[in-house]
């Protein structure tokens, strides 16, 4: 069970492998740019990965637990159906933290490439 928890953690820390915004830097005030963007992000900030991991996986471990029942296997089904749902909830919200900042950098006026 350990195993597995650590296994969603690792691919869920694999997903923010690149959480900044590419801009395109031609004519840009780097000093601007770098106040604009950690207010940006203290915007992203305000979505909250790690809850929405822990309702991720509660969710995912009662339905796991609940077909795992079916075959048996209702503790081995709970665990796998948290890392799930975990994982799906903290990858979906560390998405919206990136969006967030990109559309904040987007309406400051810079050219966000990705």
């Amino acid at each position: 069970m350990k195993g597995i928890l650590l296994l969603g953690a690792a691919l869920l820390g694999a997903c923010a492998a690149h959480p900044d915004p590419i801009v395109d830097m031609q004519g840009v005030n780097v000093a601007q740019y770098e106040e604009d963007l950690a207010e940006c992000k203290a915007y992203g900030d305000e979505v909250k990965v790690e809850q929405g991991v822990l309702k991720g996986a509660a969710t995912g471990a009662v339905v796991g637990g609940v077909v795992g029942a079916i075959g048996g296997g209702a503790d081995r089904g709970a665990g796998y159906g948290g890392v799930a749902g975990g994982t799906q909830s903290g990858v979906r919200n560390q998405r919206e933290k990136e969006q967030v900042v990109k559309r904040c950098m987007r309406g400051r006026g810079y050219r966000v490439l990705n």
